[in-house]
């Protein structure tokens, strides 16, 4: 089969379809959530493996497989085709073998089976990212199949452990750290794990925050004798978002990569201990999270709200209170509140693709013939370890065939022609990239 014998292929249903139900059945044990769920992928990955073992070198065929696994029960599938011109890669890499979880009496299906209803395919692992595994194997497998001469070699790679970054040393980070990547660094990675068949350009960093403040508890018919330990969270919180935007305004570059927001710091939970309607709380937490757009730097981000908050706690008495008794120091008692903030301890860096790569330009001109239209898009969603990809020397394109939707939703669903589309798009690729 010639290269050019790439453009009659198409998404097998034969394949697909099977081969995703048997993943989804396994589905309950995939969820990743430690330390209650810990997955184990390679009850996905054993269906990966026996659609493409019979094409493997070891039984006469011409992929080059290779399962390497850090924890037990855990393992990642590196597949090859191989080109006939050296350092000349395109790799389809991010799809990955573990789920979000799934609380079936939320659900109006059960989301460990797959169940088809016309185009839709319904169950958790469909949009994210089982789908995607399925698509990429069929690949794969019909390379192995046809044997099309190519001068790329065509690498795609199955990962464990994505939905979780506080686990490390099981998934593509000990894969980038043992050098089994290495050779992708020739050539467009695309990171096949988004949604809504369209290039994915940028996404944001993220950095998860407590902000804890302390006054003192007393009657509320005595708000002279208390410092009020929630306006002095909401107080502080408000002075730190003001420094917040004045310092990472929005960046010329994001007009470019078409983000909807710029860089975000917001509350999303509340509490504190508890007590009557008649007391005055003396402790109490808001946490959130920063959403910043890849032209900041996360750890500058940091480093700058903790000096925002050193400096309110040196000047407490100057921060903005509410009403004629609201304060934040005794004097007479010497007691002064103060806020004080943590961060998770993983943080994540946000990515702007490559927007002169020959992988981009190759992904946009696929998408166009094939779907009709090319709107790369960018959103300050975070997806771990692309970043880190690129500060390793990957040039990493985005992109992906699930529902943007149904994305860690209950009632997870994808449709079909997408996928179909999906297959021809990657097909596309591979044959303009050879020029």
């Amino acid at each position: 089969m010639t290269m050019t014998g790439l453009q009659d292929l198409q998404l097998s249903e034969d394949c697909f379809l099977p081969l995703l139900s048997k993943m989804i059945g396994e589905c309950k044990y995939l969820q990743n959530n430690p330390p209650q769920l810990i997955p184990a992928e390679d009850r996905a990955g054993k269906h990966v493996l026996s659609v493409l073992r019979p094409l493997s070198l070891e039984e006469g065929g011409p992929l080059r497989i290779n399962h390497v696994t850090y924890v037990q029960g855990r393992g990642n599938i590196i597949v090859e085709y191989p080109g006939t011109e050296s350092g000349r890669i395109v790799s389809f890499v991010g799809s990955h073998l573990d789920v979000v979880t799934a609380n079936p009496e939320d659900w109006d299906f059960d989301p460990f089976t797959l169940s088809v209803k016309d185009d839709k395919l319904q169950g958790r692992g469909t949009t994210d990212c089982l789908g995607h595994v399925a698509l990429v194997t069929d690949l794969m497998r019909q390379l192995g199949e046809t044997k099309p001469v190519l001068k790329h070699t065509v690498v795609a790679v199955f990962i464990a452990n994505e939905e979780n970054s506080s686990v490390l040393g099981v998934g593509i980070d000990a894969l980038v750290k043992d050098g089994l990547l290495d050779k992708l660094r020739t050539g467009p990675l695309f990171w096949i794990d988004t949604a809504d068949k369209q290039p994915c350009i940028g996404t944001a960093g993220m950095i998860v925050w407590k902000l804890r403040a302390t006054g003192k508890l007393f009657h509320s018919g005595l708000p002279h004798k208390a410092i009020n330990a929630l306006e002095l969270c909401m107080d502080g919180l408000k002075e730190i978002q003001d420094r917040f935007y004045r310092d990472f305004p929005a960046h010329p570059e994001e007009a470019r990569y078409g983000f909807a927001t710029p860089s975000t710091m917001k509350p999303t939970q509340w509490s504190y201990p508890g007590g009557g309607v008649n007391q005055i709380p003396g402790e109490c937490t808001i946490s959130g999270d920063v959403r910043v757009t890849p032209f900041y730097d996360v750890k500058d981000v940091a480093k700058k709200i903790e000096e925002y908050v050193d400096d309110i706690n040196s000047h407490i008495e100057m921060l903005e209170s509410r009403g004629p008794v609201s304060k934040y120091v005794l004097p007479d008692e010497g007691i002064r509140g103060r806020i004080f903030i943590e961060f998770d301890e993983i943080m994540t860096s946000g990515v702007a693709c490559n927007l002169d790569s020959p992988g981009f330009h190759a992904l946009c001109k696929a998408t166009e013939a094939v779907v009709g239209s090319v709107k790369p898009y960018s959103l300050t969603g975070s997806l771990p370890l692309i970043r880190e990809l690129q500060d390793e020397g990957f040039d990493v394109q985005i992109v992906g065939y699930g529902l943007m939707a149904t994305y860690h939703a209950k009632n997870e669903y994808c449709l079909l022609s997408d996928f179909k589309q999906g297959f021809k798009v990657l097909t596309n690729i591979i044959m303009l990239l050879e020029g």
